[in-house]
Formats: structure tokens, sequence, C-alpha cells
């Protein structure tokens, strides 16, 4: 007799249950609402469902744990609830990708079966991670469950969307309940899978193969790659090795002789996949072997071959003059140049993962914190090379954000890409880097290592729009990520290295 327990209310059976339960549910038994964030590292909360009304990672939760119980995603929930929370996540702009939100629904279920409230939301939330939105409109989500919404024009929220994220993003509340057409959620069930390094007929066997093992941590040091050039100087700036920590890991499928499933899907992770190799390997596979072929990668391969944005290092006079030394990256001189003509432009080779000017606002945003911050205090201002201008403060408890990016579209749209474009920038200035050894390697590999801001951490931010611009719409939220950048900078004091609040261990 197989592995038997009930899945969204109706009975299922299992031949094998020397399985994880997230790889029942989505590879065996096809329910693909829960996602797969950290590949299974048990730390991201993509992959959250109930267990008789209790939350569970089922990434970390062995499927023989759940015989002869009830497991529920968020397909599962009653059609009211399910409605309600798809409505208000949609309403407050609580859902960008839409990749992370079917388990933090069903945590904040959970939460809401027992009259949590927001302090209660917020510890909650620690066990999930959400890259897009800054945690705040999910925390108005949970108060708006139930509410009544004013209609929008969804058309034009997906044209604000697409261009805050830079590729096709739909909005909807089918995209919270991570209806968004993932690559990973739309490949045949029987594919071959392969992985880097390994190839075989499920993900397990794929892995397997490969010899993956996962949640491997570092006692190496963090480290700065570059130096600040030589100089009199009135501000410095070094910067080291950031993960993009997109929730979706890099995933295509192709058959053979068609074209691959976009790995971009309902988002463009900020840039960083660009570049992403998944899509060629996967068209490759399916041609040489004459079947589909289902291509993807844990977090750790993220890690590894993901670009990050340029590392840096800067000295800079009053006068708007000075030097950026940055690891050798195509097109970042031409990037810094764009918003600080003054600096000239040293580019280094470096040993270290492969870096892109496609990541949020490389090269440039840098240039614009360094001169935005130059002997300046609060509030700073920004203007992009799209010509969006974004004004920011932060006093360690509030950020206040003003922006104008042309004709607005959707408001809710903008808000929430600019509170998520605070909480990166936040943790860009003062949290986050990865250890990266001397050869190039990195040894931060779980994506609780990052050091991006938690969700009891993450401060109110006040979002100002100017809703009277009339021009074309341009890209906002990194204009308010490099403008809290220089905020939180000043802030802390300007010191030359970040992250500001991790040191050298």
């Amino acid at each position: 007799m197989g592995l038997r327990f009930r899945l969204d209310g109706r009975d299922v059976e299992l031949d094998d249950e020397d399985v994880s339960l997230l790889e029942a549910v989505r590879d065996r038994l096809g329910v693909t609402a829960p996602k797969d964030g950290c590949s299974p590292q048990g730390q991201c909360g993509c992959c959250t469902v109930l267990v008789d009304g209790q939350p569970r990672v089922a990434c970390v939760t062995p499927a023989r744990r759940v015989a002869g119980r009830e497991v529920t995603t968020v397909d599962g929930l009653p059609a009211d609830e399910r409605d309600a929370w798809a409505d208000a996540f949609c309403a407050t702009g609580a859902s960008q990708c839409g990749f992370c939100t079917p388990g933090i629904v069903m945590r904040l279920s959970a939460v809401r079966a027992k009259g949590g409230d927001t302090a209660a939301v917020q510890r909650a939330l620690l066990a999930h991670l959400c890259r897009c939105t800054g945690w705040r409109t999910v925390l108005e989500a949970y108060d708006a469950f139930g509410a009544s919404h004013p209609a929008r024009d969804l058309a034009a929220a997906t044209r604000r969307a697409t261009i805050e994220g830079r590729t096709h993003q739909e909005v909807g509340s089918h995209v919270a309940l991570g209806r968004g057409g993932f690559a990973d959620d739309t490949a045949p069930r029987a594919a071959l899978v392969a992985v880097p390094g390994g190839v075989g007929p499920t993900l397990r066997d794929a892995r397997a193969a490969a010899a993956k093992v996962q949640g491997r941590r570092t006692t190496i040091g963090l480290t700065h790659p570059l130096d600040v050039p030589p100089g009199d100087w009135d501000l410095t700036l070094r910067t080291t090795w950031v993960e993009p920590a997109y929730l979706e890991t890099d995933a295509s499928w192709c058959a053979p002789g068609d074209e691959p499933a976009t790995p971009l899907a309902n988002g463009g992770a900020f840039g960083a996949k660009t570049s992403t190799a998944v899509a060629d390997d996967a068209r490759a596979l399916a041609d040489e072997h004459g079947c589909a072929a289902r291509v993807l990668y844990s977090r750790e391969d993220a890690v590894r071959l993901g670009v990050k944005r340029p590392p840096i290092a800067a000295g800079v006079r009053s006068d708007g003059t000075g030097v950026v030394r940055v690891v050798r990256t195509p097109g970042v001189a031409d990037a810094i140049a764009r918003v600080a003509p003054g600096l000239v432009v040293e580019e280094v080779d470096v040993a270290g993962p492969p870096t892109s000017v496609a990541a949020r606002a490389a090269g440039w945003a840098e240039a614009a914190v360094l001169l935005a911050s130059l002997g300046k205090d609060q509030p700073v201002t920004v203007t992009s090379p799209e010509g969006a201008t974004a004004t920011a403060s932060y006093d360690g408890e509030r950020m206040r954000v003003s922006v104008s990016c042309g004709k607005v579209l959707d408001e809710v749209v903008l808000r929430s890409y600019c509170i998520g474009a605070a909480h990166m920038a936040l943790g860009w200035v003062t949290s986050e880097a990865i250890r990266v050894d001397e050869d190039g390697v990195p040894h931060d590999l779980t994506i609780r290592s990052f050091g991006i801001v938690k969700p009891t951490e993450m401060p109110p931010v006040d979002v100002d729009v100017d809703s009277s611009a009339t021009g074309e719409p341009v890209n906002g939220s990194d204009a308010v990520f490099a403008a809290v950048a220089a905020a939180v900078w000043v802030h802390e004091g300007r010191p030359q290295d970040w992250p500001t609040r991790r040191g050298g261990s």
C-alpha cells in the first residue's frame, strides 16, 4: 500500500513515500500552487502549505509525515477565502511577480484563524522571503482582507508593472495565487529533468546525479574586492558582492523543435535573469533526447551562476569629480557616465561571479548615490538616466519618498514598486552581501545568508506619487532605489564600506 493523504479536499495516493512533501505535491501530483524558491533549504517559505491547519514548509517536510492527514495549498482554501486574499493582495500591491505569495497567503490564513494582529503577522512572516514588495504592502493586505476595493484599470496597471519590472508582468488577483505562468509550473510532468551537473527522469534523480548538497554555510570573512583609488577625496565608497536573491530560481522547459518557455515568466528578477542559460539548455536537451526537457537551477546554482551588480571602490571630490574603480563589466562605464560625467571609470579584472549592468540600476545608482550624498543632509534627490526624479529621507524609523516618473498609470503598482525598492536599498546599504573567496567562488549559498532585511526590521514607507505628471511613463522605482540608498547612507554617517552593519566577518 502506498502513501495516502488528502490534498485540497481529495484523497491521493503515492507509490513512493521517500520524497519531500513539495516533490509529492508538485512533481508527483501536479499541484503547482506551492513554489520551490530555495531548492530545498526550508528558508524562503514559498512552499508553505497547511497540514491539518498548521503551516508547514513542504520542501523539508518528508511526505511520509502527512500520511492520513489533510494537506491544503492555496488552491484548496475555501473559494470565498481564497478570493478575498487574492483581491486584498491585488488591491494593496502586495504581490508583484506572485511567486512567494501563495505560501505567504497560507501563513496569513493560519494567523487570521487565530485572530492574530499586525505584530503576529510580522513575526509569522519571518518564515518567508519576498524580494519584490518590501513587506509593508503585505501587512496592508492582511488588514484589507474581506474589504471592498475600488475598481482599477488592470491593463494600465500591467503596463506600469512592466515598466517598473522591465519585462512583462501581469497584474490581477490571479497573480497573488501564483498563477502568473511561471516556467516550471507549465512544464510537462513527464519531461526529462536537468540541473547543472545532472540529468534524470525526475527532479530528485537529477539532483542525485549532480550530487547536490544544500544548505552549506561558510566561515570565510566578508571582503571587498577593490581598493579605493589613491587621492584626496571628500567622500569614498566601497561595495561588495550582493546576491539579487530573486525567489523564482532560473527555470525553463522546451519540447523538441519548439521555443523554450521564458525564464522571465511574470517578472524579470530586476534584470538579474536576462542572461540565464536555462532556456538554451532546455532547447538543446530537448533536441538531443527527442523529448520535452525541463531545466532548473537550485538556489545554490543561482548564487554561483547568476549575475551580480559589479562592486565598486570610488573617491569623489566636492565638485563631483573623482575616480570609480569597478569590476570589469560591459556597459558599466557608460552607465556611470550617464549620471556622473565628472567621474573617471577604471575597470578592473577581478576573480568573482559574473556581473551585469542589467542588474537593478547597476553602475549609475552607485554614481548617483555618491553625488547625491556629497556634503549634503537629507532629504536627497536623484534623477535617473530615464528622467525619473525621486527624493528620499530616512530617520532610522521611517522612510519618506516622493517620485515623479511620467504618467502614473496605476498608483497601487507604482507605490508597491517604490516600497520594494526602498526595502532593497536599505538592505544594499546596511546588511546585504555574500562572501566570495580569493578564487572568485561564492560561499554564501543559503538564502538566509544574503542579509536581506526582515519584515520585523522594515520601517514604514510614505510614498508621495506625482499624480500631475503627464509625460511618457518611465521607470520610477530605480530612482527611488538610488535615492533611498543615499538617504540611508547619509543617516548611517557615510561610512566607506557597505554593508554598513555587517563588518568583515
